[in-house]
């Protein structure tokens, strides 16, 4: 067989190794959270409400893949509708961790994620997002926001108690928290 009649698959996996390496500036072992996204007209919708990716991969029309470096916070909203209307409707919010962390294992979150907070349905989802837009509000990023803000959201919802606000003051306190050793 010549070099002229072999198949051509090098530069399909060479393209496919550069997708996926470690974004510049981190060591091409940073381990990457993978976050699958996704979206069909009036039927599903798979998105990211805050957050910070490394990377966005497009795999189709449909379908992106979002890459988190560890430690990392986002949240991830889940629609879903038939012809009758909206049949599910979820908030993730999660924490990209390390290989040896403690992780759930989340659809679609490879390898895992910590949860720091999980609403489901439309009343919950519709509470959560309004404290999103009030941290938003005040100036800050909903991912920047303290973790035992996010915690203590979701034990309020499960709780079916009323929901705390986040403040300036309460952020100012974390931020301090963790600057010191």
């Amino acid at each position: 067989m010549t070099a002229s009649t072999a198949p051509t698959t090098a530069p399909a996996a060479v393209t496919a190794r550069t997708a996926l390496a470690a974004p510049v500036g981190q060591p091409a072992s940073a381990p990457l959270t993978r976050v699958a996204l996704a979206y069909i007209d009036q039927r599903f919708d798979l998105y990211l409400r805050f957050g910070e990716p490394s990377r966005i991969l497009r795999l189709d029309q449909w379908r992106r893949c979002a890459l988190f470096l560890p430690g990392a916070m986002f949240c991830r909203i889940r629609w879903q509708s038939n012809a009758y209307g909206t049949i599910r409707w979820q908030l993730m919010v999660l924490q990209a961790c390390m290989p040896l962390d403690g992780a759930q294992r989340i659809p679609g979150v490879q390898p895992g994620a910590r949860l720091l907070l999980h609403a489901e349905g439309e009343g919950q989802v519709r509470a959560v997002l309004a404290r999103i837009d009030a941290i938003e509000a005040l100036g800050i990023a909903p991912a920047d926001a303290s973790l035992a803000y996010w915690r203590t959201l979701a034990n309020r919802l499960a709780a079916r108690l009323p929901l705390p606000d986040y403040s300036a003051e309460r952020h100012a306190v974390w931020l301090a928290g963790r600057v010191q050793p």
